[in-house]
């Protein structure tokens, strides 16, 4: 297991404070906010360890309010339901005495029934598609110090982009890319710690797939752009340490909001996740 990978199964490690009540810290890093994926995992990582029987089917969440990565996050964890075959967790994070994050999550007991899914959409093997370190090695020396430490360090999440990424220029293109993920390392069996690190992963990239058509980049200011809510749905079995990949549409932006959609399919073709998200997407004023 790499470094960033171990650092990140900390991170999820969640402080039990009281019954109901956890407590989670952020990386050491140079952020202006909390990154969305960490406090969703972190809120799921709250509502499971309050869940006797079952594993994640769906959550549902809230951006309220830009974390922020100097304080820890407190998650207070209200038990809606607790059902035969569902149950259902609520879980607020909360920093400075206000609510910064939203979850709702529901918790069901592995069933058999009816069974369809869409088809793995054609895609190259990760394999053969550059790491993030070989796409960066051109720019590298470009970009200002602060920007390059940001772009050489460690990273949990092994991302392997089919197409270019547009981080400091931009041609438009359609609302749609392919990316294949997973863990930089081998991860403990738990599969409640695999959704954690796939809640944490799937906030990377959905907004950037309502900008495609916009041309525009990572890195341009005159527009603010954050997430806004989460939803996840899923479906069967995986390990976040095997190659997934993520593929990804954006069929709609209006109203400084742009909604995108993602399938997220184990290598061997079955469906495991569905995710939605709106993101905010404005113009910034002078």
């Amino acid at each position: 297991m790499s470094s960033a990978l171990d650092a990140l199964v900390e991170l999820l490690d969640l402080e039990e404070l009281e019954v109901n009540l956890f407590r989670g810290r952020s990386p050491q890093e140079q952020r202006q906010r909390v990154f969305g994926g960490q406090v969703a995992g972190q809120a799921l990582v709250a509502a499971t360890r309050t869940v006797a029987h079952g594993l994640v089917h769906s959550l549902h969440a809230y951006f309220l309010r830009p974390g922020d990565p100097l304080v820890p996050i407190v998650f207070q964890v209200d038990r809606i339901r607790d059902g035969k075959s569902f149950t259902t967790r609520r879980v607020v994070a909360i920093q400075h005495g206000e609510a910064i994050f939203h979850l709702s999550a529901s918790f069901q007991p592995e069933e058999s029934g009816l069974e369809h899914q869409d088809p793995m959409p054609a895609a190259p093997d990760p394999e053969t598609l550059p790491t993030w370190q070989e796409r960066m090695a051109p720019v590298i020396d470009k970009v200002p110090d602060e920007m390059r430490s940001w772009l050489e360090r460690e990273r949990p999440i092994d991302l392997r982009y089919d197409g270019e990424i547009a981080i400091f220029h931009a041609d438009p293109r359609p609302p749609r890319q392919q990316v294949w993920m997973r863990a930089d390392g081998k991860l403990p069996d738990d599969p409640a710690l695999h959704a954690c690190v796939v809640a944490y992963a799937s906030d990377m990239t959905l907004v950037d797939t309502a900008l495609l058509p916009h041309g525009v980049a990572w890195t341009d200011d005159t527009y603010m752009v954050a997430s806004l809510d989460h939803a996840m749905w899923f479906h069967r079995p995986f390990r976040a340490d095997e190659w997934l990949l993520y593929d990804l549409t954006s069929p709609n932006a209006y109203g400084s909001r742009g909604f995108s959609q993602g399938r997220i399919f184990t290598r061997d073709g079955r469906l495991a996740v569905s995710v939605a998200q709106e993101g905010l997407i404005r113009r910034r004023t002078k």
